[in-house]
Formats: C-alpha cells, sequence, structure tokens
C-alpha cells in the first residue's frame, strides 16, 4: 500500500511545478501531445488498440455500490460495434456510498488528496492510446484529436484544476499560535468539502469537460459520482475504474469516485442534481438542461458550460489569405462539434479592406468557401479534421441549414475509406442579413455558420454585445487593422463577458484553448458559470473550519 502522503511525495515536484504554471500563465504542458512513437514508444500505441479492442462486446470491469443490471447504450460514430455494457447503479446507493466515503477523504488532507489525484492522471496517461480510441468512437473525433483534446490536453486541464484546488486549500496553515498578553491558544484549520460532487458528461468532449470538475472536487475533499452521456460512457468509464484502483491501493474507500450510468430517459442526472446531499454539480452541455440545473439544484453550487453564440467580428486584415485559412480550420475542427466553434460572422454590408484589396460581401463568401474547399479537398486529410457527426440532432440541425435560403457554401458528404459507416460532412455557410436575428440567435451546434451582413463594423460590435449578453458564448474573435477598432471589440468583450481572440492567422485557432494558460468560460455571460480553472472554480467546493485551544 501507498499512502496519500506517499503519494504526495512521489508527485510533488510535478505538483509544484503545476501550481506554477498556473499563476506563470506561460505554455507548459505535463503530457506530451504528439502520438508519436519517438515519445510514447513503439508498444504504446499498438498496446492501447489492442486493450480497446478487448473491451468491446464485453461487460465492462467495474464495481459500483448498488448495481441493479446494466446498460449498453453506446453507438460509435464511425459505424463499429461497440457492444459495451456497464453495471447500472441505484442513484441513492451511490449517494450513501459516496457520504460513507467522505471521513477518510476528508482525512487525507489537502496534500495526500492532491497526491491521489496526481497519481491518477499519471496512470490515465499510461493508456492514453485506449483513453483516445475510447474517446473516438464515442464522440466522433478523429484519432489524433481524440488523443489530444481528449487525452493529452484532458490531462492538463485536469491537472490544472489539481494545482488550482491545492493552491486555494493551503493557502490557510492547517496548524497556527495565537498569542495575546498572557492568552495563548493553539488553532487547528481543517478543510472540508461541500459535500457529495456530481460530474454529468457531455457526448462531445467527456474527459477534457469532464475532468476539471472531477479533480477540482477530490482534492477540495469531495467525493464524486460520474454520471457519463450515454453516448459516451467509455472515457468515463476508464477514469472512473483507474480512480477506484488507486484509491484502494492507497488505503481508502474507493467509493470516493463511483460511475452512474443510465440509459437514455432515465433521468438519473436529475434525480441525482436534485438530491440535498449532492453538494456540488458539474455539467457541459445544452443549454436547456443547464439552464434546469442553475434552477432546480437549489442545494447545491451548480457550475454549467452550455452552447452559445460564438461570433467572429470581420472589419479589416493585413493577412487575407492566413484570416480564411485560419478561419476554415475553426469551422472545420471536428465539423464544427466544439463549445468554442463560431457560429455568427458579421461584416459590414460595404466589406472589408484587405491586403489584397477590398472584398464586398459576396466575395468574402465565395473566398471563404474556397478556403474551406482547399483544407478539405483531400479526404484523407479531411476525415482527420472534420471527425464524424456525433449524433442525430446535430445531422438534423445541418439538414435544416441546408434547405434554407443564402446558402452560399453547401455541406457535403465525405467518406472515410477505414470507417465506411462514419457519417462526415463539411461546414455549412449560409449568409443572412443582421434583420434576420431569429435565426442566427439560435445556437445551431455543428458544422453550420453564418455571414451576417450589418449596416458597419460599429453595428456588429452591437450586434456581438447584445446576442452574447442576451444568450452567451465561450468565445469571440474580431479581425481589424485599426487600433480604434480593436479597442471598441475589446471594451464590447468586456460588457458581453466573453474571452476576446484579435486577429488569429497562423496556427492558434479561436476554438481552442491552452491548460495552464487560457481561461474557458467566464461566467460574465449565459454560456457558463465559471472558467477553467479560476479561483471561483475552486473556492465554492470547500470550507475551511477551524478549532482552538488553550495552551
Amino acid at each position: 500500500m501507498t499512502s496519500p502522503a506517499e503519494l504526495y511525495t512521489t508527485h510533488r515536484e510535478l505538483l509544484d511545478r503545476a501550481v506554477t504554471a498556473t499563476a506563470a500563465r506561460d505554455y507548459w504542458s505535463a503530457y506530451p501531445e504528439s502520438p508519436s512513437k519517438s515519445v510514447y514508444g513503439e508498444e504504446a500505441a499498438p498496446t492501447g488498440d489492442r486493450v480497446f479492442t478487448s473491451l468491446l462486446g464485453q461487460p465492462f470491469a467495474l464495481d459500483v455500490p448498488g448495481a441493479v443490471g446494466s446498460v449498453s447504450t453506446e453507438r460509435s460514430p464511425y459505424g463499429i460495434e461497440l457492444g459495451i455494457s456497464y453495471p447500472k447503479a441505484d442513484p441513492l446507493a451511490l449517494i450513501a456510498a459516496a457520504r460513507a466515503a467522505t471521513p477518510g477523504w476528508r482525512a487525507a488532507g489537502p496534500t495526500g488528496r492532491a497526491g491521489v489525484a496526481a497519481e491518477i492522471l499519471s496512470r490515465l496517461h499510461a493508456r492514453v492510446f485506449e483513453l483516445a480510441h475510447a474517446v473516438q468512437h464515442t464522440t466522433g473525433q478523429a484519432f489524433v484529436m481524440a488523443f489530444q483534446a481528449g487525452g493529452t490536453h484532458a490531462l492538463d486541464r485536469g491537472l490544472e484544476a489539481v494545482a488550482c484546488a491545492l493552491a486555494a486549500t493551503t493557502r490557510l496553515p492547517s496548524e497556527s499560535r495565537w498569542t495575546k498578553g498572557q492568552l495563548e491558544l493553539a488553532k487547528t484549520a481543517t478543510v472540508t468539502g461541500r459535500g457529495v460532487g456530481l460530474v454529468i458528461g457531455c457526448t462531445t468532449f467527456p474527459t477534457w469537460n469532464g475532468f476539471p470538475g472531477l479533480f477540482a472536487s477530490l482534492v477540495t475533499g469531495n467525493p464524486v459520482i460520474v454520471k457519463p452521456h450515454p453516448g459516451a460512457v467509455l472515457p468515463l468509464a476508464i477514469t472512473v475504474q483507474i480512480c477506484r484502483e488507486v484509491l484502494a491501493e492507497a488505503g481508502l474507500n474507493p467509493d470516493v469516485v463511483t460511475l452512474a450510468a443510465e440509459e437514455p430517459g432515465d433521468g438519473v442526472a436529475a434525480t441525482l442534481a436534485t438530491h440535498p446531499d449532492v453538494r456540488i454539480v458539474d455539467f457541459t452541455g445544452s443549454s436547456e438542461f443547464g439552464d434546469w440545473l442553475e434552477a432546480n439544484a437549489r442545494q447545491a453550487v451548480v457550475y454549467t458550460e452550455k452552447a452559445g453564440l460564438n461570433t467572429v467580428v470581420l472589419d479589416s486584415t493585413a493577412d487575407y489569405q492566413g484570416l480564411l485559412r485560419n478561419l476554415a480550420f475553426s469551422l472545420s475542427l471536428y465539423s464544427g462539434q466544439m463549445c468554442t466553434t463560431p457560429q455568427n460572422l458579421l461584416i459590414p454590408r460595404d466589406g472589408i479592406d484587405t491586403d489584397a484589396g477590398h472584398r464586398d460581401v459576396e466575395q468574402f463568401a465565395t473566398d471563404l468557401g474556397a478556403a474551406l474547399d482547399k483544407l478539405l479537398g483531400d479526404p484523407r486529410r479531411a476525415t482527420g479534421t472534420l471527425g464524424a457527426i456525433v449524433n442525430d440532432g446535430v445531422f438534423a440541425r445541418l439538414t435544416e441549414a441546408g434547405t434554407a435560403q443564402g446558402v452560399v457554401h453547401p455541406s457535403t458528404a465525405i467518406a472515410d475509406e477505414q470507417f465506411p459507416g462514419a457519417t462526415i460532412r463539411t461546414p455549412l455557410v449560409s449568409r443572412l442579413d443582421a434583420a434576420d436575428e431569429k435565426t442566427y440567435t439560435r445556437e445551431w451546434f455543428g458544422p453550420v455558420s453564418f455571414l451576417i451582413t450589418t449596416d458597419s463594423t460599429e453595428h456588429s460590435l452591437r450586434i456581438f454585445t447584445e446576442t452574447v449578453r442576451a444568450h452567451g458564448a465561450l468565445s469571440a474573435l474580431v479581425h481589424s487593422t485599426s487600433p480604434d477598432v480593436l479597442e471598441s471589440a475589446r471594451e464590447a468583450a468586456l460588457d458581453a463577458g466573453v474571452h476576446l481572440s484579435e486577429n488569429l492567422t497562423g496556427g492558434v485557432f479561436v476554438n481552442q484553448t491552452a491548460a495552464f494558460s487560457d481561461l474557458h468560460g467566464t461566467g460574465a455571460n449565459p454560456a457558463a458559470t465559471a472558467s477553467l480553472t479560476d479561483d471561483w472554480f475552486v473556492a465554492g467546493r470547500f470550507f475551511t473550519l477551524q478549532s482552538r485551544r488553550p495552551v
């Protein structure tokens, strides 16, 4: 047995470096993002493939308290048969087990809990190729993206949450002396969690979005019930399996982390989220259910990340071809199935000035379509960028958008030689007028975007501010060569409560954020209630309780 304190000692250098990185905000990553043999060795990739394949068509090896049967709910967007079944647990049994595990977990202390969390992340990293296949075949991400976003980048986000939680929970000394004249008191400060945590997973980024809440709650002293989306269970089941293994080996109750798999429509998320003993809820997904959680899980602190109207303001550029390439990739990556993908592209009806000459709206639409076609012209490269459509809801929105007037770049099907059953589509771009707000103020999650004609850049900025305030956004981008416009865009973003990117024309994209540097979400608009990862994301998860005695 390796105690939590010993695990902290083992991983202390990593944890100290992570805490430093959260303060420095420069580039740092603990987990190499390239799935190259030169990085991970000759056997890592084939071993991960074999392990993943061995899981197919089998019951997943995981114990959960109060198991009442099994569920098998996943369908690979790439068309392969998964057939994996998971134990189905009684929600009340999970809550009771989590409460019973709480005292021992609290006694491990902040550093012990951080040591356990770091060991979990280390073991997840050792299985990153298996995890990548699990993400690919539940979400539809292409393999390299699944390895990065679902694997190494998700691990970075998890470690970032560990570091922020560790820093917050060790800010006050655990023991102190207070002396006033002849009076002397010994004081003890104990970090105690708020209560049972619930992580409600999403179908597109189960690990990247799930790890921050999981590890922030664990390090602050809370047991966690992980409720995966029925369409993306495997990545989080692997995670829970490893969590329970590490906890048990550290002499702790493994019920600190449990899995709540369900059939679609069982309502387990709502049942758990509103239970009096569930005091923390982390959710990523639809605005509809996120809003419901915020309104009804009143006994809990609720952290939500929902969809929004991500916006690009087009004014002018000194690198027109770079703008087009960058924007085309942002619209194409994972078929727009990212909560940060731009939806609304605002352009003045008089067009924009560029280093290639003035471009009117029609010319810009044509040029953007050409950039998309060039990027996705090679089917093999296109499938690696687009991935597959994750579910019928995305496909239905894409189909609906394709029947409307104003389509300037229709969506087309692309075949994948390796996975003939995959549904792969290129992005659709439709042209609208600013008056068509009924269409563009609706969220069209997926490969659908709108080129919206406005009266002026000032008008664009006003629409940007008003729509994000009302409907939320997780990303925004402005292109301009004018310092005055850029300053106005910064003010508009502050008023709207959204993070802003400026003049991205190279290898940094508006829909990608870097752990330890970029904040994801703000809490300042309806799309999210917190940032990954800021102080508020961890501070609401714990209390510091004090005892004092004369000496």
